[in-house]
């Protein structure tokens, strides 16, 4: 049966703690269980590993090298900072043709959470991406408030999902000057595909961690319990403040605390569409969900949208559920 578990943990360090989630020590697997293999690298930018457990070294090997081979595939369509990906060339010429089927599937749930949503998930939102780094990374020194309210104004005007015209012969921004990012949800279908490839070859547990804050469990840990995790206190970063058990689920935080472009965490990456601002109403926000997608999407909808809608959202995905940290470290769990 897939699911999780959640207990309450405070006041342990955890190395490597990224923005929410970081894989918890491991205990020794028991005697006659199989060993348990590590892939490092890197996931749209983000440092990752895979863990995998099984008897052959050389299958183990072989699964990794599909993995890393998958990996570069998406890369090479849904890297922000690679020039030749499919997303960096759409931003650059306002438009592609035949785009992949990976980026209409991607597109194809973004619009889908975005009218659910009433807008509140966007992925049009980088012009504001772009504002906010000029303001703030322009010059050594940091500007003591927020951008000037022009800048966010004339980006705000370039952000309307609706404006996102795709299909399998072309993909088409509807405004020059507009721009993708596909942050929010890329890394999670990232997850999904390798879960995909390792149950394809057969493997029954393993365990992706696509930058520290996109999780997928599949099946049990080799010492034949649920894969734990941490959640990290948004407000001291390098505790947990939960622990969780996932048994195939996967589990996606949103924390503005994970990209803050000023140290008092005020102005960070995750924009409300409409008024170009940093979302205030959570301080981090986890989902569970049997779709690596679906957890990294709501988890950037739910913390973006207004609380009276987080209900509304879970429904629309059945089976899903969220952990809500509000500014003064409360926390909610809420059903789908």
């Amino acid at each position: 049966m897939s699911g999780y578990n959640l207990s309450r943990r405070r006041a342990i360090t955890v190395i490597g703690v990224g923005a929410g989630i970081s894989l918890l020590p491991l205990d020794r697997p028991s005697r006659g269980a199989a060993p348990l293999y590590q892939w490092n690298g890197t996931s749209l930018g983000s440092p990752s590993h895979v863990l995998l457990s099984h008897p052959s070294r050389e299958a183990a090997a072989r699964a990794m090298a599909r993995c890393a081979e998958e990996i570069e595939r998406l890369e090479r369509i849904f890297g922000l900072y690679r020039g030749d990906s499919e997303i960096t060339r759409l931003n650059r010429d306002g438009r592609i043709a035949s785009p992949s089927s990976d980026l209409i599937c991607v597109l194809s749930e973004c619009s889908r959470l975005s009218a659910l949503s009433g807008g509140a998930f966007d992925v049009t939102v980088q012009p504001l991406w772009d504002a906010y780094a000029a303001h703030f990374f322009a010059s050594r020194s940091r500007p003591a408030g927020g951008p000037d309210p022009r800048a966010i104004a004339a980006a705000v005007r370039l952000v309307d999902w609706q404006q996102v015209n795709f299909g399998p012969g072309e993909v088409v921004l509807g405004r020059p000057g507009m721009g993708l990012t596909l942050n929010g949800i890329a890394q999670g279908y990232v997850a999904d595909r390798i879960i995909g490839i390792l149950r394809d070859c057969g493997f029954g547990s393993a365990f992706a961690d696509l930058g520290h804050s996109e999780l997928f469990a599949l099946g049990l840990h080799p010492t034949e319990r649920p894969w734990r995790v941490g959640l990290a206190d948004p407000r001291q970063p390098a505790n947990v403040a939960i622990t969780a058990d996932l048994l195939d689920c996967s589990l996606c935080t949103s924390g503005g605390y994970g990209t803050r472009f000023e140290p008092s965490g005020k102005y960070h990456h995750l924009f409300v569409p409409g008024t170009g601002q940093s979302a205030s109403h959570y301080i981090a926000v986890s989902v569970f969900s049997q779709r690596a997608m679906v957890a990294d999407a709501l988890s950037t909808a739910l913390y973006v949208a207004p609380p009276d809608r987080s209900r509304e959202l879970l429904a629309g995905y059945p089976g899903a559920s969220a952990l809500v940290t509000r500014p003064d470290g409360t926390m909610e769990r809420l059903p789908g």
